[in-house]
């Protein structure tokens, strides 16, 4: 049942991962200068046309947030935590929820659990932060414990969107999405 409503959302649905990352774009992260040439969780800028350290002035949230967000699609998880560690708002639910990612794809599934859990105090329509907890309840075998985040996530009106998409077909084949 499962398997046939994933098929019937993925064929209505483009198959970006736009949500995946919490970003306005319908698109991937393209990866830049910040994946391919930055060290140590810097950031290309583009006006200066070099790497800044995270925590330069030069830098928005956002821009921080988008280098993070590359960063973790690039597997660059340790960076990617550099550059989250910069944002001034570390109680910020994408915050959160990023580095409950970046922990869990990096091992440290019990402390990207419990930043899911923190997102989702602060916000428990936060289907991002349901979907990858999900995902990871998958990984741990806890079928019935993603099941209930997938409820969820329809609940509070996720029906459709990409976290319930790949949850939904995290549940079905056994392993969430590897980036």
């Amino acid at each position: 049942m499962i398997k046939a409503i994933t098929i019937a959302l993925a064929l209505t649905i483009p198959a970006t991962f736009a949500l995946a990352a919490g970003s306005s774009s319908d698109e991937p992260p393209k990866k830049t200068k910040t994946s391919m040439e930055c060290k140590d969780g810097q950031v290309w800028d583009k006006k200066m046309k070099k790497c800044l350290d995270a925590e330069s002035s030069l830098l928005t949230d956002d821009a921080r947030y988008e280098a993070a967000r590359e960063l973790a699609y690039a597997g660059q998880f340790k960076n990617a935590q550099v550059v989250l560690a910069a944002m001034s708002d570390q109680a910020d639910t994408r915050v959160l929820t990023y580095y409950g990612f970046t922990h869990r794809k990096a091992g440290n599934v019990d402390l990207g659990m419990a930043y899911y859990q923190k997102a989702l105090a602060a916000d428990p329509n936060n289907l991002l932060a349901r979907s990858y907890m999900g995902q990871g309840l998958v990984a741990q075998g806890d079928k019935d414990a993603a099941r209930l985040q997938l409820v969820e996530i329809n609940a509070r009106g996720g029906k459709g969107t990409w976290p319930e998409v790949a949850l939904a077909n995290a549940i079905e084949s056994g392993k969430g999405y590897s980036y």
